[in-house]
C-alpha cells in the first residue's frame, strides 16, 4: 500500500518533475500547438473569405449571365426589328422603282404611239395633198385647154394681186 501513501520526498521530486514538464511543455511545445492551431484557423478563416468569396463572384456571374442573355434578347429583338424594317423598306423601293419602271415604258409607249400617229398623219396628209394635187392638175389642165379660159383666170388673178396691195 505503499503506493496510496506517497511520501513526501515522492511527492516533492513528482511536483518538481511536474513543473518542470509544464514549464518545458509551456515554454517550447505549447507556443508550436498554438502557433499549428493558429495556423490552422488562418487557414479555416481564409478558406471561409475564399468561399464567401467565391460565393459572391458566382451570384455575380450569375447576374451577368442573366443580364448578358436579356440584352442578348434585347439585340436579338432589335435586330430582327431592323431587319423587317429593311424588308419592308427593300421591297418599299423595289415597289417604287417598278411603278417607276412601268411609268417610264407607259410613258415611252404612249410617246411611241403619238410618234406613229403623228407620222401616220403626216402620210396620210401627204398622200391626200398628192391626190389633190393631182386632181388639182387635171382640173387646171382641163381648163386651160384653150386661150380665153387662160385669158380670164389670168385677169382674175391680177385683180385679186391688186386688191391684196
Amino acid at each position: 500500500m505503499e503506493l496510496f501513501k506517497p511520501e513526501l520526498g515522492l511527492s516533492f521530486w513528482l511536483l518538481v518533475v511536474f513543473v518542470l514538464l509544464f514549464i518545458v511543455t509551456a515554454k517550447y511545445v505549447w507556443p508550436a500547438i498554438v502557433k499549428s492551431v493558429d495556423e490552422r484557423a488562418d487557414l479555416i478563416d481564409k478558406g471561409v473569405g475564399y468561399a464567401q468569396e467565391a460565393k459572391k463572384q458566382l451570384e455575380n456571374a450569375t447576374e451577368n449571365a442573366q443580364q448578358l442573355l436579356v440584352d442578348a434578347q434585347r439585340q436579338q429583338m432589335e435586330i430582327l426589328r431592323e431587319a423587317t424594317q429593311m424588308k419592308n423598306r427593300i421591297i418599299e423601293e423595289a415597289r417604287s422603282a417598278a411603278t417607276a419602271e412601268a411609268k417610264k415604258v407607259m410613258d415611252a409607249a404612249a410617246i411611241s404611239i403619238e410618234q406613229a400617229r403623228k407620222a401616220s398623219e403626216e402620210q396620210f396628209r401627204a398622200e391626200v395633198s398628192g391626190f389633190a394635187l393631182q386632181i388639182a392638175e387635171k382640173l387646171v389642165r382641163k381648163e386651160l385647154s384653150d386661150d380665153k379660159s387662160q385669158k380670164e383666170i389670168i385677169e382674175k388673178m391680177l385683180e385679186q394681186l391688186e386688191k391684196q396691195n
